[in-house]
Order: structure tokens, then sequence, then C-alpha cells
């Protein structure tokens, strides 16, 4: 099972350094990318200043090799990278980076909004909203 968690938030420069590793390989035709970033949002009346994240890892590191499984065999994909942010990203920080290539961009586009989806209504992964004086469990929406 590949590692999908890294502690804390993830740095654009490993972003396009992953993105750059794919240039030889000239089968891809599309890349599609998502990337979750902190929201500074407004919770009667105080800012979110960041999320801390925290998983039940081995169960969600099981059900991420499931759905990526069901998804290279739903869609003719080259390659798909998942990274889950673990422990405290601040607002403006990335949090999720999908990133999946295919020969054609239909695929990429379709198997990457699937991906982020599932993450997001399957793994067993919290944020807890930290505001100025206290928190709030954040709703995935």
């Amino acid at each position: 099972m590949k590692q999908i968690f890294q502690k804390g938030a993830i740095n654009p420069s490993f972003i396009s350094t992953s993105i750059a590793k794919h240039a030889t390989k000239t089968e891809i035709g599309a890349h599609h990318i998502f990337l979750g970033q902190v929201r500074a949002d407004l919770i009667d009346g105080k800012e979110v200043a960041a999320i801390e994240y925290t998983a039940y890892e081995e169960m969600a590191l099981e059900k991420m090799h499931a759905i990526r499984e069901e998804i290279f065999n739903k869609y003719s994909l080259t390659c798909m990278h998942v990274h889950h942010s673990l422990g405290v990203v601040k607002t403006g920080e990335i949090c999720l980076f999908v990133f999946t290539s295919s020969p054609h961009r239909k695929a990429a586009m379709e198997a990457c909004t699937e991906v982020v989806e599932r993450i997001k209504s399957e793994l067993p992964i919290w944020g807890k909203e930290l505001l100025d004086d206290g928190y709030q469990w954040k709703v995935n929406q």
C-alpha cells in the first residue's frame, strides 16, 4: 500500500517536482491536478487560522488502496498520486494533492474528480478548524 500521509502542509516545490518527473513518460497525454487549500472561513465572526488533520491511518490507507484499484480498473490511467496532510496546516497552505495522468484528458479529469470525492466521503480523515479562541470539527463539503 502506498503511503498518502505527510506531516504538515504540502510544499509547492514538492508539487512542481512531482509534475516535472512525468516529462519522461511520453505515453501520457494529459494530467489533471486537484489542490486542496485551507480557507480562512469566518465562523460566528471568527476566522479559521488553520486546520488540524487527524486520521485513522491504517484504515484510511487500506481504503485508499481499494479506491486506487477501482479507479485504475475504471479509467485508462498511467499513474495516480495522492498526498494528504496530517497535523496543522495554516490557511493558504495546501492540504491535499491529487494528480492523475492518462493518455487522454477525459480519463485523467474524471478519475481525479472521483478520487477527490471518494477521499472526502470514504476515508476516515478529520479536520479540526482552529479559531482564535477554540476549534470546531470541519464538515466535508
